[in-house]
C-alpha cells in the first residue's frame, strides 16, 4: 500500500518522481496512492507515449480524469489538455492516444450511487466569480463531495478555513503556499479531514482541488 493512511497529510512533489513502467507497454505512471498493485483505490499521474494504448478495462468503482497534456482518446471520443472527466462505476474503455498525454487519474473512489458521467473542456468553460478575487470554475458534486478549479490573482490570501472530508489539490500552474510550505506546478497535496491552513499566492496560479471525499475517520 501506499498513502492509504487518509488521516496523514501528503505532499508530493510529482515532477521530481521517477516514471514506472505499467503492464501496458507505453503507458508510464507515478504512483501517489495506491491500495493494491493493478487494482482498488489508486491516484495517479500516468503518461501515454505518442501511439499508446490500454486494453479495454472495467471500472467498477468508477475512472476520474483530468488531461494535463496532450489528447487523451477512447471510443467515446477525443478529449485534449484542459478535459476533466468521470467515468461512473460500471462502465469500461480502451483508452489510447495517438499524440500522447499526461492525465491524473483517479481508480476506485466513487460512491456506488454517484452515477453521473462527466466531459468538461475547462478551456471553453466559463469561470464564476468566487470569494474575494478567487475565480471558481465547478466540475462536479454529489453530497459532500465537491471539484473544482480555483483561478487564484496574484498576491491573493484566503481566510483559514477547516477541510470537511478533507482536501485534495493538484497545481496546475503557478505556485500555491500555505502556512506549511511552497507548492509549485506539479504539486500534489493531500489533506485530511478537519486539517487546517492559511493559503495564499504571489503569482497568479491554477489549482484543481477536490473537497468532502475523504474517510472522516482514520484508516490506515
Amino acid at each position: 500500500m501506499l498513502n492509504m493512511d487518509f488521516a496523514r497529510r501528503v505532499v508530493i512533489h510529482t515532477g521530481e518522481q521517477e516514471w514506472i513502467a505499467s503492464p501496458s507497454g507505453g503507458v508510464d505512471r507515478k504512483p501517489l496512492v495506491r491500495e493494491e498493485a493493478e487494482r482498488g483505490h489508486a491516484t495517479s499521474i500516468v503518461r501515454y507515449k505518442p501511439g499508446a494504448s490500454f486494453s479495454r478495462h472495467e471500472h467498477p468503482l468508477g475512472e476520474e480524469i483530468l488531461v494535463l497534456e496532450g489528447v487523451f482518446s477512447d471510443e467515446t471520443g477525443d478529449y485534449p489538455a484542459g478535459t476533466y472527466l468521470r467515468n461512473p462505476p460500471g462502465t469500461g474503455h480502451a483508452p489510447f492516444s495517438k499524440p500522447g498525454c499526461t492525465l491524473l487519474v483517479k481508480l476506485h473512489q466513487f460512491d456506488k450511487r454517484d452515477r453521473t458521467p462527466v466531459r468538461i473542456n475547462t478551456h471553453k468553460t466559463r469561470w464564476l466569480p468566487g470569494i474575494g478575487g478567487l475565480e471558481v470554475m465547478p466540475l462536479h458534486e454529489f453530497e459532500h463531495e465537491h471539484v473544482a478549479l480555483v483561478k487564484w490573482p496574484a498576491n491573493e490570501r484566503f481566510q483559514p478555513h477547516r477541510h470537511f472530508g478533507g482536501e485534495e489539490i493538484y497545481v496546475l500552474s503557478g505556485e500555491f503556499c500555505d502556512e506549511n510550505g511552497r507548492y509549485p506546478q506539479g504539486t500534489w497535496i493531500r489533506s485530511p479531514h478537519l486539517s487546517q491552513h492559511h493559503p495564499f499566492v504571489e503569482q497568479e496560479t491554477v489549482i484543481w482541488v477536490k473537497t468532502g471525499h475523504l474517510p472522516v475517520e482514520q484508516t490506515s
